[in-house]
């Protein structure tokens, strides 16, 4: 019964860390800067804690290196940094996301994985839309997040909620951002299209949360998203085709894949102004261009080890003083993962990077395709939860081209942990609850 009272604390701990990194700026909304960081701290505790009283079993030599390598590396970099007391600020919180990663990833199962996040999406779904309902019916004005004040005229992208569900979106929800909240809903109809077809929900209350991810992703309008939603249902027709065939006929999978790559590249290429005006976006992608060149050179000024890890960017030293500023809105990110992690840590720290993602993308495609080698019957409950971790990664890829979101919060709590989890599972026979 002890044993039973364990998993349930584990879980329901799992659940609110997955819920704090997903939608982050909820509590940065509702509680400020010293509500944010109360729950940081629950975070860390929670996780250290459950890291030493689970005792989780793992071999080194089934811990990714490249993650070990990068962290020492963002580590290490406050000793060149132009901006040690602020890398030192950046490292740290690195070092209690991935530990809160470390934790979901080293103490849970699949299943409990698949289980708790998908409790967490729910929590945010409704909220999200109960939120944007009641400002849109009640309040019927756009709402400014709490403990903090303006001056002057407000950006729209400072609002809380702009209070436009009733007029078909775009909506922000309760993180305050529709590419955010956006990206949220597609990890959700990945988790509960996985589940539905795993057959581990009833199947009336899954299709109704599958609906509502699918409604609440197209009331965001982020054409990020639609993007990303493209290359995850690529990743999906892909990945079931190499599991209709032989593994030793796989190379007409792999030749369509790759001319398919091409011709998406060229044609976005090619027929760029049309696409940016279907996905109601300005040529210059919102500002992105402007971001791309400034970081590119400033980037090139410190090109092998970078100007010092920060995660976050921290606008109020230099170099980032001004350095993305649009419409009144001051951006801390690169917009791009790969950008920023040359920017912050060098080509060194790219290389390392790249393996990081690359491998954990490997080890998650063959997990997809190729059960029958993991010693596993081909029953449809772990067919289907293999495919979660390369979905995941589709998308987190996806996105990184257009946000940095890979590197911070969920992203990077993601990215550990389909990296940890894969190689743990990769050579072991036990299949994927």
């Amino acid at each position: 019964m002890s044993a039973v009272r364990s998993r349930f604390v584990v879980r329901t701990f799992a659940t609110f860390v997955l819920f704090s990194v997903l939608a982050g700026q909820f509590w940065r909304n509702l509680g400020g800067w010293w509500g944010f960081g109360a729950v940081v701290a629950i975070v860390l505790v929670g996780s250290v804690v459950g890291l030493i009283t689970e005792r989780p079993d793992w071999k080194w030599r089934r811990f990714p290196k490249a993650l070990i390598i990068f962290m020492l590396l963002a580590t290490l970099s406050i000793l060149w940094s132009f901006y040690p007391g602020a890398s030192l600020l950046g490292v740290g919180l690195q070092w209690i996301t991935t530990i809160a990663a470390l934790f979901v990833a080293l103490v849970l199962t699949w299943a409990e994985l698949l289980r708790t996040l998908s409790v967490a999406l729910r929590y945010i779904l409704a909220l999200s839309l109960a939120f944007e309902l009641f400002v849109a019916a009640v309040i019927q004005q756009p709402v400014l997040p709490f403990f903090v004040e303006y001056e002057g005229k407000i950006p729209l992208a400072f609002y809380w909620s702009r209070g436009l569900l009733l007029d078909g979106g775009p909506i922000e929800g309760i993180v305050a951002n529709r590419n955010l909240l956006g990206f949220i809903a597609l990890i959700a109809v990945i988790v509960f299209a996985v589940q539905l077809a795993a057959r581990t929900v009833k199947r009336g209350w899954g299709i109704i949360w599958l609906v509502l991810a699918i409604v609440t992703l197209l009331l965001t309008r982020s054409s990020t998203v639609t993007l990303a939603t493209l290359v995850v249902l690529a990743a999906l027709v892909f990945a079931l085709w190499a599991r209709s065939v032989h593994h030793q006929a796989r190379r007409p999978v792999y030749i369509v894949a790759a001319a398919s790559v091409v011709t998406g590249v060229a044609a976005i290429l090619a027929f760029f102004p049309l696409l940016t005006q279907l996905l109601g976006k300005s040529d210059d992608l919102t500002g992105r261009f402007d971001i791309w060149h400034s970081v590119t050179e400033l980037a090139s000024e410190r090109p092998a080890f970078g100007w010092g890890w920060v995660s976050y960017w921290v606008p109020w030293v230099e170099p980032f003083q001004g350095l993305a500023v649009r419409k009144g809105v001051t951006y801390l990110q690169a917009h791009n993962a790969w950008l920023d992690v040359w920017l912050q840590l060098g080509i060194v720290g790219l290389v390392v990077f790249v393996a990081l993602v690359l491998a954990t993308l490997w080890r998650a495609w063959f997990l997809a395709i190729d059960r029958p080698r993991l010693g596993v019957k081909d029953d449809a409950p772990f067919a289907a939860s293999a495919l979660l971790p390369l979905l995941i990664m589709a998308a987190l890829l996806a996105q990184s081209v257009a946000e940095s979101r890979l590197l911070i919060e969920y992203g990077w709590v993601l990215l550990v942990v389909m990296a940890v989890m894969t190689k743990r599972q990769q050579g072991t026979p036990a299949p994927m609850p």
